[in-house]
């Protein structure tokens, strides 16, 4: 029939996206998704067939949807969209142009099945292992640092307020208590304002304006880095209000070569520093400044010092937010967890594309 799409005319798209330079198709030829069928099945627990019904759809392919997602900035109501939409993202997951795609009911019942099983963590680990059998172990230190990532704003009353930092329920009706989040926090996070042209501040005023605090509601993303590679190896989820200097006992990776840890100086407690010492670890966490007394000399150099190889974990938060979009649309930390695990694989993702391209042979 003239005008009808034939096998030869799709073949000719998807090598002109080949030909393109497609990300995705780079990113299935680097990082074999099989390596997590196993943590997949296990966490889901698939249930008997025999019975008959309608087949689950494949649970790796459900798994890139939420690697696209992450990748991509996509609601799940977008990303029933993109899918059926870009063929990109149709060979990315092995889907054909007559195969069913999952709506948005089935990828959001998917990911809650992952937060229900508590799967994160397994997943994780396992790209873990399968970076260090291709050779990316945690080589040159291990560096720690947290980020705030937001979430939509509640407009709650003051006795509402009240009763949930007291631990009670506010007597809400079912249907506005599923969309109100009770386990994210505010916090405050200390920004600066940029140089403008004209007059400059003085004294106490550029002071205010270095410490401007800026109130943020959301959770905490805590992450553990490699120095070498830049590979996240560790993370855990909070609240926005916990404090970053008692997630680190947790984020210490073991697995690390080089015994050196630095952290800024929110980490410097002797709590930690006795935790650091107890992991057979080198403490290079900045130095405080004392009250009421000028920092030492030798703590500045230091703390300069750290500050050169303390850096490089910024540039993850900065990529994950700036380009991956990274925001808290669900509800709940147990949900959040899996968003910004899902955040963290993909970061390594794209990570271990531009370490394997720049090792490869010009």
């Amino acid at each position: 029939m003239a005008g009808q799409a034939g096998l030869f005319d799709l073949q000719d798209r998807y090598a002109e996206l080949s030909k393109s330079g497609d990300p995705l198709e780079r990113l299935s030829s680097v990082v074999d998704f099989e390596v997590f069928r196993p943590p997949l099945d296990a966490a889901l627990g698939r249930k008997d067939r025999s019975r008959g019904g309608r087949p689950p759809l494949d649970a790796v392919m459900m798994f890139k949807i939420l690697v696209l997602q992450a990748l991509y900035g996509l609601s799940d109501k977008l990303a029933e969209y993109q899918v059926r939409d870009r063929l990109s993202f149709m060979r990315f997951l092995g889907l054909g142009l007559g195969d069913r795609v999952p709506d948005r009911t089935t990828i959001w019942l998917f990911r809650e099945a992952l937060v229900t099983a508590g799967a994160m963590e397994g997943l994780f680990a396992r790209f873990d292992t399968a970076l260090k059998e291709r050779g990316y172990f945690a080589l040159g230190g291990q560096i720690i640092d947290a980020s705030i990532v937001e979430a939509p704003r509640q407009r709650l009353t003051r006795e509402e307020k009240r009763q949930i930092r007291d631990g009670e329920d506010p007597p809400w009706p079912p249907a506005k208590a599923r969309q109100k989040d009770t386990q994210a926090r505010w916090t405050v996070k200390r920004g600066r304002v940029k140089a403008k042209p004209g007059p400059t501040l003085d004294g106490s005023e550029a002071r205010m304006v270095e410490g401007l605090l800026i109130p943020a509601f959301g959770y905490k993303s805590h992450i553990t880095i490699d120095r070498r590679f830049r590979l996240i190896r560790r993370f855990i989820v909070t609240d926005a209000a916990r404090h970053d200097g008692a997630q680190l006992p947790g984020l210490l990776n073991p697995d690390a070569f080089d015994s050196r840890v630095w952290a800024d100086s929110a980490y410097r407690s002797k709590t930690n520093e006795a935790a650091i010492t107890a992991a057979g670890r080198r403490s290079m966490v900045h130095f405080r400044k004392p009250k009421g007394r000028p920092m030492p000399e030798p703590h500045q150099r230091a703390n300069r010092a750290r500050s050169a190889v303390r850096s490089a974990v910024e540039h993850v938060f900065a990529d994950q937010k700036a380009r991956m979009g990274l925001f808290i649309r669900t509800i709940g930390l147990g949900r959040a967890t899996v968003k910004i695990g899902i955040a963290n694989l993909a970061y390594n993702f794209r990570r271990l594309i531009w370490l394997e391209g720049r090792a490869a042979p010009v």
